[in-house]
This record gives C-alpha cells, sequence and structure tokens, in this order.
C-alpha cells in the first residue's frame, strides 16, 4: 500500500496518509496534503511551504510505524555524542 509521509523543513516525519485517506480527505492531492500540513507554519499567509511529501511503499501499517520508529537515530546519536559520533568545534 502507498503511504504519503509529510517531513518538515528538517527532515522529520510528522504525518503520515494512506491512499484511502489521501482521497478522502485531500482529493487524491499530493500538493493539497503538502498545503494543509505546512498550514500551522509561520510564513504560511506570505505562500512560503517548506517541508515535502513522500511517496513511499509498505506492506502494513507495522512496517511504515518500524519505518518511522527508525528515522533519527543516527542523528539523535550524533547529539547525544553516543559511542564516536561527538560534535567537534574547531
Amino acid at each position: 500500500m502507498k503511504y504519503y509521509v509529510y517531513f518538515d523543513a528538517y527532515g522529520h516525519a510528522r504525518q503520515a496518509v494512506n491512499e484511502k485517506e489521501l482521497a478522502e480527505n485531500y482529493r487524491n492531492d499530493p500538493d493539497r496534503f503538502l498545503r494543509a500540513m505546512c498550514r500551522a507554519g509561520p510564513h504560511t499567509d506570505k505562500g512560503h511551504i517548506s517541508g515535502h511529501v513522500g511517496t513511499l511503499s509498505f506492506r502494513s501499517d507495522e512496517e511504515l510505524n518500524d519505518y518511522l520508529e527508525s528515522l533519527g537515530d543516527e542523528i539523535s546519536g550524533f547529539y547525544r555524542a553516543d559511542s564516536d559520533s561527538r560534535p567537534y568545534n574547531f
């Protein structure tokens, strides 16, 4: 099944909808979904849209959830300075 995932400007997955939800709520238009997700942003009145919608395919909701949970592991390791992924100031 196809899923449409909204990623904010920082690359964080914020919202996911499946094909059926996209058709029912956003008239089957990923751009409409993107505008709806960006509506709460500070620059929306100026026509500025930050972020993007990715189209992903998974066999089940569980696979989608596993994928979404795995995002950011490498980034959180960097900021928490796990093992040898420390930020260096030069």
